[in-house]
């Protein structure tokens, strides 16, 4: 049993290189940023505010696992909700069996605190990171291919309000588990940044 844990800011590549590790090693990958934007989704649908902690929490306990492939997920605006609503610690609570479930036996998770809170046990921990102007233009390029009318500048705001929001909250703050290895993935290619994560997989041993 392999469990590679891959944190990191929004926007930063961690999903991308998820995806990739996981055709390289053959094992099965999640997206656990998608927990929570399918929990948003619901409480958008619902009508709910992401601030009600109980609404959130009754949402993720009734998850819909089948809905986590639905492209109206990577939308700005269910973005947004699932960072408001995971601040709380139900919510969290209510998703962490899940995602340990999904571990077992080997995986690669990538999120906000993977190997801090739901894999501190890891085999391979990894923090991906990025300038936040760069990440900003990442995920402005993103959303145009979706068809979003979104300024720059408005995507920018977003993501440093969420980086706020990531790394001073309460429950599972977002930040590097005291053994993980860090990729600055600013000036760098996807395939670097594969490379780069490899090497380190490969160095441990562990797969």
């Amino acid at each position: 049993m392999s469990i590679i844990a891959i944190d990191g800011t929004f926007a930063s590549g961690k999903g991308t290189l998820g995806k990739r590790l996981s055709a390289h090693y053959g094992l099965p990958y999640l997206d656990t940023g998608k927990l929570y934007r399918a929990v948003g989704y619901a409480m958008l649908n619902a009508g709910k505010d992401p601030h009600d902690s109980a609404a959130a929490a009754l949402a993720a306990q009734n998850l819909d696992a089948s809905k986590l492939s639905d492209p109206v997920l990577k939308s700005g605006d269910v973005a947004v909700a699932a960072s408001k609503l995971a601040v709380h610690k139900e919510v969290r609570s209510a998703l962490l069996s899940f995602q340990r479930d999904f571990a077992k036996g080997g995986a690669i998770l990538d999120g906000r605190d993977i190997g801090t809170v739901i894999c501190p046990d890891a085999d391979v921990k990894l923090y991906i990171d990025a300038k936040a102007d760069v990440r900003a233009q990442r995920r402005f390029e993103e959303l145009k291919g979706y068809g979003e009318d979104i300024s720059y500048e408005t995507v920018l705001a977003q993501l440093l309000e969420r980086d706020t929001r990531d790394k001073t909250r309460k429950e599972a703050p977002l930040k590097p588990a005291a053994d993980a290895h860090l990729i600055d993935t600013t000036a760098l290619s996807i395939e670097e940044v594969v490379a780069r994560a490899v090497k380190i997989i490969d160095a441990t041993k562990a797969l």
